[in-house]
This record gives structure tokens, sequence and C-alpha cells, in this order.
């Protein structure tokens, strides 16, 4: 009777023992962070040690939620969507009177390998103020590239004028980490999401679209 009662005491400690790990094996390892401002900071991307999956890390800066590049560049984040696990980046800025972009002196956007982030298959770059060298490659570098449009109808473009300027679909054939940017090639750039060849130029959509590996847990 002692050793019936001493295993039945055993098996009601083993079920409260794996009914209470339960919900903690279940759960994610960290919670969601909270807003940054009025936006949302979904699962698993993080802006503190205390929430998310620091291998998603982005950053809350004065109320703006923020890339980091591998070179110490920060992007804008303009938009997250977690169901399709992709964000958007605010492509850099021109400078002003000049066709150099913002990150040039970074070499472009450049992200770094080790971390779940690539940039999207769904991004079409402008290349501004280019040398003839990029004639050699397969990019659209026609008097028919949208490139013309940009530099004509936008402010920050008027400074790339009359220079050599192409466009491309970043397909996966291509470094998905990279935007390269430097002198004695490509000094400017900038990016349009989800852009098809009959969009007016009214309802282009700017930005740098990057996709996130889930993580696996």
């Amino acid at each position: 009777m002692y050793h019936w009662n001493s295993l039945k005491m055993v098996i009601l400690l083993l079920f409260l023992l794996i009914t209470g790990l339960g919900p903690v094996i279940n759960a994610s390892p960290l919670s969601a962070c909270s807003n940054c401002g009025d936006f949302a900071v979904p699962y698993p991307l993080s802006t503190s040690d205390n929430c998310g999956d620091k291998s998603y890390k982005i950053y809350c800066n004065n109320d703006s939620l923020e890339f980091l590049s591998a070179t110490g560049t920060y992007y804008k984040i303009l938009k997250i969507d977690p169901n399709a696990n992709k964000l958007i980046l605010k492509p850099p800025i021109i400078l002003k009177d000049t066709c150099y972009s913002s990150d040039l002196i970074d070499g472009g956007l450049v992200l770094d390998e080790n971390l779940p982030f690539n940039i999207s298959t769904f991004n079409t770059v402008m290349l501004l103020n280019c040398s003839i060298d990029i004639l050699r490659s397969p990019l659209n570098c026609s008097s028919n590239s949208i490139c013309r449009q940009f530099e004509e109808k936008v402010e920050e473009g008027n400074g790339c004028m009359n220079t050599l300027c192409c466009h491309y679909l970043k397909d996966s054939a291509m470094n998905s980490h990279k935007i390269r940017l430097r002198f004695g090639s490509c000094t400017a750039y900038t990016c349009l999401v989800d852009f098809k060849a009959d969009d007016p130029f009214e309802t282009w959509n700017y930005g740098i679209e990057l996709q996130w590996i889930p993580p696996k847990y």
C-alpha cells in the first residue's frame, strides 16, 4: 500500500510539472515590443533586449523606427507587414545640388549577411550619375529608362540631369544584401517597390523593401 501511494504521488507530481511547463514550452522566448510612437513593433522585431528577438534588431529613435545597416547608417522604416515578413525603408536622400546619395560614403545600402534580413525581389532600383562602364551591364540605361523621369520630375533628381543613369529589377540572381554605390561607378540611387512598367509617375511607391526569415523555435 505504501509503495502504491508513493507511485501515485510521483505520477501526480509529474502531471503537475508537465502541465505547469506547457505554457512556458509553447510560449515565444520574449513578447512583442511596445509601440514606437504610433508605430506598432510586431514580433520578432526587437527594439530592446527585453522584447522581440535580438537577431531582428531595429531602433526606436525619437518615436521613429529605424533600421541599421552593416556600415552604421540608419534608414527610416516606413511600413512593416508582419504577415509577409517584410518592411520598407525610406531611400536615402540625394544631397541638394549634387548627385550624391547620403550613404555614398558607406558604399550604398549594405546589410549584414549574418542577420535574417535581405533585399526583396520587388525592388526596382534607379542608379544615377554612373560611369560609362555601367553600359557593360544588362541594366536599362536607354533614353526610355524610368530614371530619366525621376531626374526631370523630382526636384531631388534634378542634380543628376545630363548624367548616365539606369534602372533594374533587383532579382534573385543579384546580391540580396547590397545596393552598391561608389565614386567611379554610380554615386546616387533611389528605389521603387512593386513597380510595373505602365505605372504612371504619380503612383510610384518609393522605398526599399526588406524581407526577413522567420525565427525557428
